[in-house]
């Protein structure tokens, strides 16, 4: 049977200097590459933090706003320290227990997508 890769999403993005803020300033990634065809055209850019990689992109029809994305944090209490320490204006993020056993933080971004970084809870046996 074929083999499936990692998968890497495209966001829709419409203000570069927002999208550094909320995914470099907030959310901690690096930006790998950035693409544009020329001096005047739309950025594709690829942000990545840990194994988590995203494209966020300006050009009409790559993706639609409103996105919705799970991704897997390895220590999800961590994490929300590091977003509130942040004291990001836009988003004040809280960490939630979910019925499905996990805690979560959601986020969205300035474009209406919407990030959901989960940590499974462990059973106690």
């Amino acid at each position: 049977m074929p083999r499936l890769g990692r998968v890497i999403p495209i966001l829709r993005i419409f203000d570069v200097a927002k999208a550094r803020e909320f995914y470099e300033g907030f959310l901690g990634f690096e930006v790998r590459w950035e693409h544009r065809y020329g001096d005047n055209f739309p950025l594709y850019m690829e942000v990545a933090r840990g194994e988590c990689v995203l494209h966020l992109s300006e050009h009409h029809g790559d993706a639609i706003p409103g996105s919705a994305l799970r991704i897997h944090v390895g220590d999800i209490a961590g994490f929300h320290r590091e977003l509130s320490e942040k004291d990001y204006r836009f988003a004040k993020p809280g960490l939630e227990v979910k019925p499905w056993e996990t805690r979560e933080i959601s986020v969205i971004d300035p474009f209406g997508n919407r990030l959901h970084f989960h940590e499974e809870i462990e059973k106690a046996n």
